[in-house]
């Protein structure tokens, strides 16, 4: 069931950016006004399940007093003036507001786990791309340290487009990757399970001192940061992810890029937010490569919409594309090496 926010702002610009930062955060919208539109009867009349108000000149306001008297919901006061979409300043205006949502209405990620069952129950085995030449003579052994590292990045939308992405990888590539996944923590034991249900790649939740190995997806926790050290080695910190994202994809790609620079790459799939964005230019300049899902392909675009409008992603595709992108990636950059 989505949950349901009022607004009340008295900007339409203010009005317009809480809109779109709600509705790509996942919450449903049900009213967006300017207060001198309201009365009591459209307060009364409107079931929300948070209002959030947000008024430049506050003073005496009858409606908002009658909103405070009589609301059973929460309110949710003066988040300030909105910066630009594209400002630095963005992201965490935006975190801020969605981790008080979170606290006082609740998660729109929850409704992320129910959804694997359907990937549990989902027949058949979808064909893998063939392997390249140039790499078929280099295939990894087993347990050995991935030439590049590539975290994927999802949330709403994203066990099955993640899932699509493994299907159609073949075996003895040189790469390993980190899964970051938006989820309920009480599903976090069933998402290997069904993400990688039909890979060929060993999907598998992270485990402390354990390292990054080619032919594996190491499943970030949900309640616990994943830092890397120099050889790959595993590090969960006996500390939460910075809100409001569990696991947060910009402490990932911090803590991934600080490590392996130019080995490293980044993919957003489906998502809500913009979970990724505030780390997007450190991780470029770092040397770090980022794709992004297609709008048309993802249930939830918000996450590689944010990536492709500031300018950080350098190629988009559908699920399988991406995969077949990757694959191509590492056979030239092989070949290259071989010349």
């Amino acid at each position: 069931m989505s949950i349901r926010i009022a607004v009340i702002a008295d900007t339409s610009l203010q009005r317009h950016v809480l809109q779109q930062a709600l509705v790509g955060n996942g919450y449903e919208v049900i009213l967006n006004s300017d207060p001198g539109r309201l009365d009591g009867e459209a307060l009364a009349a409107c079931e929300a399940d948070l209002w959030l108000v947000d008024l430049a000149q506050l003073g005496d306001s009858p409606l908002v007093d009658q909103l405070l008297e009589s609301s059973r919901v929460p309110v949710l006061f003066g988040q300030g003036q909105a910066p630009e979409r594209h400002s630095e300043h963005y992201p965490r205006w935006e975190r801020r507001l969605i981790g008080k949502l979170k606290r006082l209405a609740g998660d729109p990620t929850q409704a992320i786990g129910p959804s694997l069952e359907a990937l549990l129950d989902q027949g058949g085995s979808p064909a893998q791309l063939t392997l390249p030449a140039a790499l078929q003579d280099i295939r990894p052994a087993e347990g050995e340290a991935p030439r590049e590292i590539w975290l994927l990045a999802a949330s709403l939308g994203g066990p099955e487009a993640v899932k699509e992405f493994l299907d159609a990888l073949p075996s003895g590539l040189p790469v390993g990757f980190v899964y970051a996944q938006h989820i309920d923590s009480a599903f976090e034991s069933a998402l290997p399970k069904a993400v990688g249900r039909h890979s060929l790649w060993q999907v598998v939740p992270a485990r402390q001192g354990e390292r990054l190995r080619c032919g594996e997806v190491v499943v970030a926790p949900i309640r616990h940061e994943l830092a890397f050290e120099a050889d790959g080695q595993l590090c969960i910190l006996d500390r939460p992810w910075p809100e409001p994202y569990s696991p947060s994809i910009d402490q990932l790609m911090l803590n991934l890029a600080q490590q392996f620079g130019p080995r490293c790459g980044m993919i957003a799939f489906s998502g809500m937010g913009s979970d990724g964005s505030a780390a997007a230019a450190y991780f470029r300049r770092q040397g770090g490569e980022i794709w992004t899902q297609r709008a048309n392909s993802c249930a939830c675009s918000s996450m590689p919409d944010s990536l492709r409008e500031d300018g950080y992603s350098q190629f988009s595709g559908a699920p399988r594309e991406l995969a077949e992108a990757l694959v191509r990636r590492l056979a030239e950059a092989c070949a290259g090496d071989n010349e």
